[in-house]
């Protein structure tokens, strides 16, 4: 997927900037539409020693080998342990942190001591700047208020409401526009990605999200899922919990109870859309179906469980116990059904 071609306004914004960069880059937006690549890209070409026309790094230089095999020694990449580790967790052992820690900024000395080793830039890449604790961000803040020379801080966030006002206040920022569904579209479909529609509604329309949810094979559970959701008051809570706490085990962590609340949010969304008359935005193809459970729910009800859903989704990060955790979603959603008043 060419992020260049998916976000050209973007990145023309940033070479933009080149000749007189600030000491500080925010860019900013959706999840999963490719900020993070546009980063890393727009890092490597400030790093290549031989541009090619279009301003990007050329790929064959030696300053673009070692960012290649991440070991360029102007270059620091920090982001949450969890997202740097491939190595499946074995049952017992801690599972990696999703925060930048304050241990991971004081790490930064050195590099930011000793100045560029090529004679041009120093870069340092957090991602998701949002995942830096408390302490991470007051010393990135200090930092940022007397900034080294020759030295470029990129910060990627996709809820940049969550950083500090001082943090934002010290970046410029980079807007992230989520691409055309048409060129999202063909981007995925380049990728030899079947039913790339299904996916790239499913992302909200980001195309790098839609991509990682077709390679995850998220299909199964989510299937499983709607055909459960359609039964509406038919549904059976129990059956259905248990059936996704085997799903979630099995999936070894690449399925979670967080996601499970995401779907459920947004096919709780596509039922208000359809109450008002709307087109679904998330599940397409059961957009009849979904109009026709709608027009069974009070109003209030359906916007009563969205809200629930938002806390749920919190919740989800560390439940007491997963198994109660679903039944209780799954019997809030059955009960939208309940023909009493309210």
């Amino acid at each position: 997927m060419n992020v260049l071609d998916l976000h050209k306004d973007s990145w023309d914004s940033l070479l933009a900037r080149r000749e007189r960069l600030p000491h500080a880059l925010l860019l900013v937006g959706q999840k999963g539409i490719g900020k993070f690549a546009l980063a890393r890209e727009f890092a490597a070409s400030l790093l290549c020693e031989s541009r090619t026309e279009k301003g990007a790094a050329c790929g064959q230089c030696l300053a673009c080998n070692w960012f290649a095999q991440s070991n360029h020694p102007d270059f620091r990449l920090l982001q949450p342990e969890a997202l740097a580790s491939e190595v499946e967790q074995e049952e017992g052992k801690k599972k990696p942190s999703q925060q930048i820690t304050i241990d991971q900024i004081r790490n930064l000395d050195e590099f930011l001591g000793v100045g560029s080793h090529r004679g041009g830039l120093s870069i340092v890449l957090i991602n998701p700047a949002e995942a830096m604790n408390r302490n991470a961000a007051n010393s990135i803040l200090k930092i940022l208020e007397e900034p080294p020379s020759n030295t470029l801080f990129l910060l990627v966030s996709g809820e940049p409401s969550s950083l500090l006002p001082t943090i934002r206040s010290r970046c410029q920022a980079v807007p992230v526009a989520l691409p055309a569904r048409a060129r999202s579209l063909a981007a995925l479909e380049a990728q030899g990605i079947n039913d790339a529609e299904r996916w790239l509604a499913l992302s909200g329309g980001a195309p790098r999200f839609a991509a990682e949810l077709a390679a995850a094979a998220q299909g199964s559970w989510l299937d499983q899922l709607l055909a459960r959701l359609l039964e509406g008051r038919g549904s059976n809570p129990i059956a259905l919990a248990g059936e996704l706490e085997k799903q979630i085990k099995d999936s070894k962590g690449s399925l979670s109870l967080k996601q499970v609340v995401e779907a459920m949010q947004k096919w709780v969304l596509d039922l208000n859309l359809g109450k008002s008359g709307l087109p679904a935005r998330y599940f397409l193809n059961q957009q009849t179906q979904s109009r026709a459970l709608a027009d069974m729910i009070p109003g209030v009800r359906l916007i009563n469980f969205y809200r629930s859903l938002n806390l749920r989704r919190q919740e989800a990060e560390q439940p007491l116990n997963a198994r109660l955790f679903l039944e209780g979603i799954f019997l809030d959603y059955r009960t939208l059904f309940s023909t009493d008043r309210g």
